[in-house]
């Protein structure tokens, strides 16, 4: 299980944690937070393509429908199967079991614009979260 402390960031609040070519991604404590009670994800399929920005699919909420977009290009590698049974675990458990899908990374350069956990509190207070 990754900590926080060693993944990177987007400023959509997701996570990625880097190992061996792969980035395992999920969102964030305060996107899950914000976001309320989750009871249902779709993340579609592994073994597509993805580019960045893509939607790969969404979570659904007692509050919201949310997409969540790739962060870097690549194949999805997996998909956290768990969560179709269990999509609180995104709640409980957001850097653990709650992780939403590995893509292998197409270009690790593309990491480069991603923030480490330092820039992504001090983003998380300049923003007024």
């Amino acid at each position: 299980m990754p900590r926080a402390e060693d993944c990177l960031f987007t400023r959509d609040h997701e996570w990625l944690h880097i190992e061996d070519g792969k980035a395992r991604l999920g969102i964030t404590d305060f996107a899950q937070g914000e976001l309320g009670d989750i009871v249902y994800v779709d993340l579609g399929e592994a073994g597509r393509s993805v580019a960045k920005g893509e939607e790969l699919g969404t979570i659904e909420s007692v509050k919201a429908v949310a997409e969540v977009y790739a962060p870097v290009a690549g194949k999805v590698a997996a998909i956290n199967e768990m969560l179709a049974d269990a999509p609180e675990k995104v709640n409980e458990d957001p850097f653990g079991d709650g992780w939403l899908a590995e893509v292998e990374v197409a270009d690790p350069s593309a990491l480069e614009g991603l923030m480490d956990f330092e820039a992504y509190r001090k983003f998380l207070e300049e923003e007024d979260h």
